[in-house]
């Protein structure tokens, strides 16, 4: 599997494209997930953490990816999609992390161009599985995995957390 090149860009729409985020995009990825950290019941917002964590997958590409809806101004949203290996799979895998479009841009399918564009990365690359968590209380982002082909598993995710 190949994952040294950086996926291609694409156009969605005049005003809107998906591309892989850079280090200059840092900023704006922070704000992003504080957002998505402020509605998640498991999770703290701090901007420190949320900073170390986006900037080591921008600067160790081998470990993970992320993109971004990208109009000619700003970002709009972005994914999170980390690279780890499955013994049951027999290959690499994906977990698909921090989904989100900022609530002025959503329900226009920017969403859902975005996930399909990892869909279509991960089997370029010959990824064997994408997983994700989506918060158990928010019927919202289930419904809209859902319809993209997400299915519910039997596995119920635990954490051990090592840090507060």
């Amino acid at each position: 599997m190949d994952i040294s090149h950086t996926a291609p860009i694409r156009p969605l729409n005049q005003r809107a494209r998906i591309e892989p985020a850079t280090l200059d995009d840092l900023p704006r990825l922070v704000d992003l997930t504080m957002a998505l950290f402020e509605i998640e019941e498991d999770f703290n917002p701090d901007r420190r953490r949320q900073e170390r964590g986006l900037r080591s997958i921008l600067e160790q590409p081998n470990r993970g990816r992320i993109f971004v809806v990208r109009t000619d101004y700003e970002i709009i949203g972005m994914v999170n999609v980390l690279f780890t290996i499955s013994t049951a799979m027999g290959g690499f895998v994906i977990l698909l992390e921090d989904v989100i479009i900022h609530p002025d841009f959503r329900g226009q399918g920017y969403g859902t161009q975005l996930v399909d564009y990892v869909i279509d990365f991960a089997k370029r690359k010959d990824f064997k599985r994408i997983t994700l968590l989506t918060d158990k209380i928010s019927e919202e982002s289930q419904h809209f995995f859902e319809k993209l082909n997400f299915r519910h598993s039997s596995m119920i995710p635990m954490r051990l957390a090592l840090e507060d």
